[in-house]
């Protein structure tokens, strides 16, 4: 899927957690309705069978519950897309990436269309996530599948556990890479391969920083992939692309987070700038200039160019350059999740559904054993009990009117997430004292006040924006009946 992600490693966040978060994004003039569940033991298949390729894999008999975002409407697989299990590890899966002609004439991917197995995005949480217990483990298990059954599409996928945060990328077929995001830096993704600097070294050793495919020096030395000169290996030259689509679809979004959130370490506007929307050695992680909250990750995967020429809701700067690039945050937004591991706190999983412009995120407890059905209500059909429908219906309709639905949609934000760290920060002191066995229940009641408060906020704005979107209807006429 064209996603967008971004990793925050434990010193780098405001409050000491560790943090991933994705824009699950459709495809070019698609909706996938989305849901928030939470899955139990019980419920989590022993014998699972995909619905893309036909795969059929035995799973463990012994495994943990978890939340996660499926698909509303059955057909085209689960789709689990992002959670965080019993033993407080989170998966996000996936970052569709890029990868060029080399690597898949030396591993090809397989064809899914075929139906004799392999493993992609419809599969990876289901399969990977409820089985185990930190975000290492995550990648030798999914490495492990990769190497096993194959895959027909390139991924990046995100672990994390209260301590470290890992990025696995997909290198053809059947082989893999991932590199642990340093505890005070943060990363990018953008549909595009993004590791840079890798050490096969340490991967195929102590496996402290990175980790690999067991035969990945081979195969690098028989493709001749290794097109450094003298900084060391560079996965993203090795497996990557530097196409010219890459420059309108990929780096232009690295480039304005990494601009948000170092704005004077680099100079990133102008003819000597040293990196441009069009770069392709944009730096995989940096350490950022202040540390990271929740609403900086929100904002940057809401973002649509804001305070440049490619802003395509602007009213200023050369009319041509508006909407230049493909925005973060588009129209074709499923979800957003962020998944936030904490040190001294149970985990969250903050949700948005539809476009992040006009959308709010909503932040759940995970130790739960059921959701709020205005999370985890929705079908295939428009409806306004559903916070996947109401979001989709303010996106329309607040487009349509930006320029006087754009203040109310900005209200509406603060007041939501102000209102949302009210609730959590008053929870976490309950569940700090709470008894034994009693964590569950104070859970579910925190979640159901937070999806009580956003359903009754959230049908306010619905009401404003239809309002100002009726009025700018191209068959509107000031003069009343008289």
């Amino acid at each position: 899927m064209p996603c967008t992600t971004i990793l925050v490693g434990k010193k780098a966040s405001y409050d000491g957690s560790t943090m991933m978060a994705r824009n699950d994004d459709s495809g070019a003039g698609g909706y996938t309705p989305k849901k928030f569940t939470v899955v139990k033991p019980e419920d989590q298949p022993r014998k699972y069978k995909s619905v893309i390729s036909n795969a059929k894999i035995d799973l463990p008999d012994d495994p943990m519950q978890y939340t996660c975002v499926p698909n509303a409407v059955e057909g085209e697989g689960i789709w689990a897309a992002s959670g965080i299990n019993a033993a407080g590890v989170a998966m996000t899966a996936t970052e569709t990436i890029t990868s060029n002609e080399r690597v898949q004439g030396l591993d090809p991917c397989l064809d899914a269309s075929l139906k004799k197995g392999g493993i992609g995005e419809e599969d990876l949480v289901v399969l990977t996530l409820p089985y185990i217990k930190s975000a290492r483990e995550g990648v030798v298990r999914l490495g492990s599948l990769l190497e096993k059954y194959g895959t027909y599409e390139m991924n990046g996928i995100g672990f994390a556990d209260k301590d470290e945060v890992w990025w696995l990328e997909t290198i053809g077929g059947h082989h893999w890479i991932a590199r642990r995001v340093p505890d005070e830096a943060y990363v990018v993704m953008p549909n595009q391969m993004g590791i840079d600097m890798f050490d096969l070294d340490d991967a195929l050793g102590a496996q402290k920083e990175h980790m690999c495919s067991s035969d990945m020096r081979e195969f690098i030395e028989k493709g001749h992939l290794d097109l450094s000169i003298s900084e060391g290996f560079n996965a993203r030259y090795a497996f990557g692309s530097h196409e010219d689509a890459d420059h309108v679809y990929n780096t232009p979004r690295a480039w304005y987070m990494e601009r948000y959130l170092n704005p004077h370490t680099y100079y990133w506007d102008g003819p000597t700038a040293d990196y441009r929307p069009d770069s392709n050695d944009i730096p995989w992680s940096l350490i950022p200039e202040k540390k990271i909250t929740e609403e900086d990750v929100k904002y940057l995967l809401s973002s649509h160019f804001q305070g440049t020429p490619y802003d395509p809701y602007a009213s200023y700067g050369d009319p041509s350059m508006r909407g230049a690039f493909r925005s973060i945050g588009v129209n074709r937004t499923d979800f957003m999740s962020l998944l936030q591991i904490r040190p001294d706190a149970p985990a969250i999983q903050w949700v948005a559904f539809g476009s992040n412009v006009f959308n709010v995120m909503v932040p759940m407890y995970v130790n739960i054993n059921e959701v709020p059905k205005f999370l985890g209500t929705c079908d295939a059909d428009v409806s306004t009990d559903s916070f996947y429908w109401n979001s989709r219906l303010i996106g329309a309709l607040a487009n349509a009117s930006y320029k006087t639905s754009l203040n109310l949609i900005e209200r509406y934000q603060l007041k939501v997430h102000g209102k949302c760290h009210e609730i959590i920060n008053r929870y976490d002191e309950e569940l700090k004292n709470a008894k034994a066995g009693a964590a569950v229940k104070i859970s579910e009641k925190a979640n159901n006040e937070t999806a009580k408060m956003v359903q009754e906020e959230t049908r306010k704005v619905l009401n404003q924006v239809l309002k100002e979107a009726s009025n700018v209807m191209k068959n509107s006429y000031a003069r009343s009946d008289a």
